[in-house]
């Protein structure tokens, strides 16, 4: 059985304060006194306190900005996708880097690394993230590699799902899986709901997950049960990330938390009866924070305890919405929290959304 063996996170150097975001957006946006106050009331029920970015754009004025200040008439001198892109591949591998150094310290040398999955939405190029991590730690040209690319939020749990793939049939593969985005690239000058609610909630980190068969950790580490998916195509236009001249687009309807209630008993259902267990057996709940209001439905709607969810609202706060590494940056919360003599056995339960509107699960055991 595949287990993760070690987590580690990294995110960027430039760490701004959500109050600073908010005057930012209300100033680059050049919003009149009414939309200042709707704009605020969002930001104060967000239930974040801190982002981070590759950019310091967020933490100054607009005129100060890499993206140039949005004129008044929406016609702003923005980066192009060009220039957006060239800034991820700057980036992208020095922050994926960091997050691979502090995940294999102490447990694999990166040359004993078999298999390399890639994740990322919101950058690409060829040669590619991919290519660049097997030059710079010196892997096997001939190593096995594959990319996720363009899922969203719950592009991880698929590479975690792929990993135990390829462990479940290579005794001694050891996997390592790079999540990285860099989310705030792709802020649009336009004042839309879909464009204020990106602006809001998204920022830059990366995770690292090491995977396999055999280690000798002292560390607490994660079998890998099972893994459930389940599709809303009604909810296909509500949840929605596509390329643009100036930029990723995001649309992220204020409908999605509503999807999200309608089906999410059933595919944890479905998801518990694969592993023949109950819902009173999960110790700890690992969902993506994809914001608030999808906590709070959550929680209500499989009658949670009032802190069951209390990982992944951290995670929120400390670090905002950064896509598909978010979640294993709730997962590494909890295990720590085992790390430091929470009582074992405990069974995790993962849950995450993106596009499509797709959900996806795993369940994890303590060793």
């Amino acid at each position: 059985m595949a287990d993760i063996i070690s987590i580690a996170t990294a995110v960027p150097a430039y760490r701004h304060k959500q109050q600073d975001i908010l005057h930012f957006m209300q100033e680059a946006h050049h919003l009149d006194e009414t939309d200042k106050r709707k704009l605020a009331f969002l930001y104060r029920q967000s239930g974040i306190d801190v982002r981070y970015s590759v950019l310091p754009d967020f933490s100054l004025p607009p005129e100060q900005s890499t993206f140039a200040a949005p004129a008044a008439n929406g016609d702003g001198n923005m980066l192009s996708i060009d220039a957006r892109l060239a800034i991820y591949k700057q980036e992208a591998l020095p922050l994926s880097l960091q997050a691979i150094e502090k995940c294999l310290a102490g447990v694999l040398a990166a040359k004993d690394v078999t298999h390399l999955i890639t994740v990322s939405c919101t950058g690409m190029s060829a040669p590619g993230l991919d290519l660049e991590i097997i030059e710079a730690l010196e892997l096997s040209p001939g190593i096995f590699r594959t990319s996720v690319n363009f899922m969203g939020c719950y592009a991880a749990v698929h590479a975690l799902k792929l990993g135990k793939m390829i462990c479940d049939t290579d005794a001694k593969a050891k996997v390592l899986i790079v999540s990285t985005e860099l989310c705030t690239l792709h802020f649009q000058e336009h004042y839309t709901m879909d464009n204020a609610a990106a602006a809001l909630l998204f920022a830059d980190g990366c995770a690292a997950v090491l995977l396999g068969n055999e280690h000798d950790t002292d560390k607490v580490a994660l079998s890998l049960e099972s893994f459930c998916s389940s599709i809303t195509f009604r909810g296909k236009q509500e949840m929605a990330w596509g390329i643009s001249s100036k930029g990723f687009l995001m649309t992220l309807s204020g409908y999605v938390p509503q999807l999200i209630q309608e089906d999410i008993s059933g595919l944890v259902q479905e998801a518990l009866q694969q592993c023949n267990i109950r819902q009173e057996d999960i110790g700890y709940w690992c969902i993506h924070p994809g914001g608030r209001k999808i906590l709070d439905t959550i929680q209500q709607k499989l009658q949670l305890e009032p802190d069951a969810l209390c990982f992944a609202r951290t995670v929120l706060q400390q670090y905002g919405n950064m896509s598909s590494p978010t979640i294993l940056f709730v997962l590494k919360e909890i295990m720590e929290h085992l790390q430091r003599g929470a009582s074992l056995p405990a069974r995790i339960f993962g849950v995450a959304f993106g596009p499509g509107l797709t959900m996806e699960t795993f369940i994890a055991s303590t060793k």
